[in-house]
């Protein structure tokens, strides 16, 4: 085989606290060592490059940590320990698939990165030096070609890392989360991402608050430039919102453990702020080290019986339970019930039997698994501390842990790092394997140059990688070269031995179709066992119930408010709502001013019992003048009958007998023809009725000026006088409706206005004017006639209808002058009711009147009716 089937491309991880290092017991160990002349060697070696990676892929070189395993002075972390397997997991697969890097060993380093950015700095320059020499920039083994890195786990650690790898344009692909960038800023920073944005994660914590109601929520935030970034987005996305903070305190950032005790008093100042607040939500945001502080001080206020914790955790995808070794130690049931984003993951197949298999007497080259087997099982080797009391028997099984000692499931930086793996093989294999066209359209591959394939070169294919993993998810860079992928939201359900269980209860993915960018399936969620109420309340003061409105309160923060009814003709149809709204003008509010009911159309019709009533008014008054008709038709040629004008007195009946069938034109629907109809008839018909008694009252006068002797009235005295008063009146009424039609006609409309509840169907006058004109003439003829009579009253002649024409003027008077005032004051249904009770009432005092008391004589006293009484006098 050539040089070329025996290349080996490595893959440098920036393992971000892989190994969390405590300086102080390591600085005491490496002087006690230089004290006895030891010499510490790196914690593992490799005599043979290619050889040994290609039977062990995990190959561990960390001259940083030279003493780590001699003298146990490191923690393997159980979460880190997982990415680093994903890696090795990753790499295998890779190694044994001869279609992504044939006759190509893919290898790898792991660097802790260390907590400072000093040692950061000092990490990044060592990938970039020879092996087991720092001398940066110089290189001697050719068969070693760096062509990326991965990691941090911490942003501010991938900066730094950043700012060295950046000047020799190495890739660096990062799978923590990493805060919110313009779009400059995420051009400028040479990170492919493989966790999504963490724009979609405020945007996920704010679209959960909303979901449940969550409007006095509590934040607490590490203090770094990250944590203070995400504090300054995060609480203007809540103001917008309408969510108040009732706390935000910034948690203490350590680097090393004995620091703790001065971050104490600030600890402690966070833990009553969360203690003394009414809010039920908080936000947790920081780093692994600040989860695991803030559950010692969890388990130090429960043990001084301080105020009972009891809580909605909210944490972000940088928080983790199992990221802190001794985890099984601390209890974890102030946390049953939390909500956590995390970064989104998979199951790979074969993880779990890798882990399953996993042997400390067969760990091979694998420094670390000795380690994590003593911590996580308490167990001791043969040349290790005897300290435990069991020794390793290699029988253990990890999947017998507690959860908060060891996830058997792929945690979703462990799936990023996996991603990250084969990203790397899809780039290289793109970069070495392209194909080219050659003379006459021959396609021929080419091998690729190795030893001349630079870092810098595989960006274009980095940029441009999509391919399917193993899981079945689609791996691809977005423009801001994001994975495009978004964030878990997992349940937190813990157990008494400190076990738990990540419930994927739903995701925020803003990359999603519009209305499927955050999901939460609420019936999968489990609760803190001391909620009374599930889902629980976190609020200022409790929700203003539908119907009322907030008031603000002066002097706190606008979450807090008191209620206050709506106005009148204002609902609030949900909850909290900060001001009532009106209804439509075809709606109104309901008594409870909660919804807006549609309004009935109303007008008088006759199946209601007022319509009822006045069609039975008008038919039986109809009925009567009909009854009275015949009556003087039977009894036309008796005296009483033909005295005073027989045919003037059948017009008057007739004319009567139309005022009381016009009120069933009143009783129809309005429309364009009833309202055009309905008042020009009751005008010119009561006009009529009104001329008839006028001049029936003349009539009287004259007959009794006619009978002195010499007296030049015998010529007035006739039909022709009488007919020519009607006519005249009635065309004159005739002339005003005319003007009245031709101007301003009336019209049907809506009044949605007058009468809460109803629209009411009315005939508008068009012209108010015209309207009272008629009513002003009729109102004139009925005064003349009135006074005339009144003057006549008194003849000495028997049948005289002058006092009778009198009583009947007055009464019509008194009704039509009663009439405006009542009929301007009411509304809908009820001003037509007026107007036809005063056509009825009219009418019939006219009827009564007038001819009430003549068939009284036709009927029951015939023997007055005779014309000896016609020309007896008083």
């Amino acid at each position: 085989m050539g040089d070329f089937e025996k290349s080996l491309i490595e893959l440098k991880i920036d393992y971000d606290h892989s190994i969390l290092l405590i300086h102080h017991i390591c600085n005491a160990v490496k002087k006690k060592r230089n004290e006895i002349g030891l010499d510490c060697g790196p914690a593992a070696s490799l005599e043979s490059e290619s050889q040994g990676r290609a039977h062990n892929p995990l190959c561990v070189s960390n001259s940083a940590l030279e003493c780590t395993f001699l003298f146990t002075c490191s923690i393997v972390v159980p979460k880190y320990y997982q990415q680093i397997l994903a890696l090795v997991f990753a790499v295998k697969e890779i190694n044994k698939n001869s279609h992504i890097l044939p006759n190509v060993t893919l290898g790898f380093h792991i660097f802790d990165s260390y907590f400072s950015e000093r040692m950061t700095y000092w990490a990044t320059l060592e990938l970039l030096s020879t092996h087991y020499r720092f001398v940066p920039n110089y290189q001697c083994d050719k068969q070693k070609n760096l062509m990326a890195v991965i990691g941090g786990l911490d942003f501010e650690i991938s900066l730094h890392v950043a700012a060295i790898l950046g000047v020799y344009k190495i890739p660096q692909l990062t799978y923590g989360s990493f805060a919110l960038e313009d779009a400059g800023q995420s051009q400028s920073t040479p990170f492919y991402r493989m966790v999504p944005n963490e724009a979609h994660q405020y945007t996920g914590i704010v679209e959960l608050l909303l979901h449940f109601g969550w409007t006095w929520v509590g934040l607490l935030a590490v203090d770094s430039e990250s944590g203070e970034k995400f504090m300054e987005i995060l609480q203007t996305l809540l103001f917008q919102r309408g969510i108040c903070l009732a706390f935000s305190e910034r948690t203490p950032k350590g680097s090393y453990f004995e620091e703790y005790y001065d971050m104490i008093p600030q600890w402690l100042q966070a833990y009553l702020a969360i203690a003394e607040s009414k809010s039920n939500a908080v936000i947790v945001y920081g780093e692994a080290k600040s989860m695991f502080y803030l559950q010692i001080l969890l388990a130090v206020g429960e043990a001084e019986n301080m105020t009972s914790m009891e809580k909605v955790w909210i944490m972000t995808a940088q928080l983790d339970f199992s990221a802190v070794a001794f985890r099984t130690s601390q209890s974890m049931q102030p946390f049953h019930g939390s909500i956590c984003f995390t970064v989104h993951s998979r199951e790979v197949q074969g993880f779990k039997t890798l882990l399953h298999s996993l042997n400390p007497f067969m760990a091979g080259e694998d420094g670390f698994l000795q380690q994590f087997w003593l911590q996580t099982f308490y167990c001791f080797f043969s040349k290790s501390s005897t300290e435990f009391s069991e020794p390793c028997t290699g029988q253990e099984k990890l999947d017998s842990l507690p959860s908060s000692g060891f996830e058997m499931s792929m945690t979703g930086h462990s799936y990023s790092i996996y991603n990250a793996v084969y990203v790397v093989a899809h780039a290289l294999h793109d970069a070495m394997y392209r194909s080219r066209a050659k003379d006459r359209g021959i396609v021929r591959r080419w091998r690729p140059q190795l030893q001349k394939l630079q870092p810098w070169q595989l960006h274009p294919f980095l940029r441009s990688v999509s391919f399917n993993n193993s899981a079945g998810e689609e791996v691809t860079f977005s423009e801001n070269r994001e994975l495009e992928a978004g964030f878990d939201i997992t349940n937190l359900v813990t157990f008494p031995n400190n076990s738990f269980i990540r419930m994927k209860v739903g995701w925020m993915n803003l990359d999603a179709p519009p209305g499927k960018e955050f999901s939460i399936n609420e019936d999968k969620m489990v609760w803190h066992r001391s909620f009374h109420q599930v889902p629980p309340l976190s609020q200022c003061n409790k929700n203003c119930p539908s119907g009322t409105r907030r008031k603000k309160k002066e002097g706190v923060k606008f979450c807090c408010y008191d209620c206050a009814s709506c106005s009148e003709g204002k609902i609030s149809y949900q909850k909290d709502m900060n001001d009532c709204v009106g209804c439509s003008e075809d709606h109104y509010p309901n008594r409870n001013q909660t919804q807006c009911i549609p309004k009935s159309i109303s007008f008088l019709t006759l199946e209601e019992p007022l319509g009822m009533s006045l069609a039975f008014g008008s038919v039986f008054c109809s009925l009567l003048t009909i009854l009275s008709l015949a009556i003087f038709l039977k009894h036309q040629d008796t005296p009483i009958v033909r005295a005073n004008n027989r045919d003037l007195t059948y017009v008057l009946l007739l004319s009567l007998l139309l005022c009381f069938l016009c009120p069933l034109i009143f009783l129809s629907r309005p429309d364009r023809v009833t309202c055009l109809v309905r008042q020009m008839a009751f005008g010119l018909v009561f006009t009529v009725t009104v001329s008839c008694v006028l001049a029936k009252t003349i009539t009287v006068v004259l007959a009794f000026m006619a009978t002195k002797p010499g007296s030049r009235m015998r010529k007035w005295v006739g039909k022709r006088v009488a007919s020519a008063i009607v006519l005249t009146c009635t065309i004159i009424q005739a002339g005003i409706c005319t003007v009245w039609l031709g101007t301003s006609p009336p019209f049907p409309q809506f009044d949605k206005h007058s009468v809460r509840g109803e629209i009411i169907l009315e005939c508008n006058e068009g012209s108010a004017a015209m309207f009272y004109c008629v009513l002003g003439y009729m109102g004139l003829l009925a005064i003349v006639s009135f006074v005339v009579a009144f003057l006549a009253r008194k003849l000495p002649a028997s049948f005289n209808e002058a006092k009778y024409i009198t009583f009947s003027m007055l009464l019509f008077c008194s009704v039509w002058i009663s009439f405006v005032p009542v009929y301007l004051s009411s509304k809908g249904k009820h001003m037509v009711a007026v107007e036809i009770f005063s056509i009825l009432v009219s009418s019939a005092g006219l009827l009564g009147s007038i001819f009430a008391p003549k068939c009284y004589i036709i009927i029951l006293r015939p023997d007055l009716n005779d014309k000896q009484q016609l020309i007896k006098k008083k």
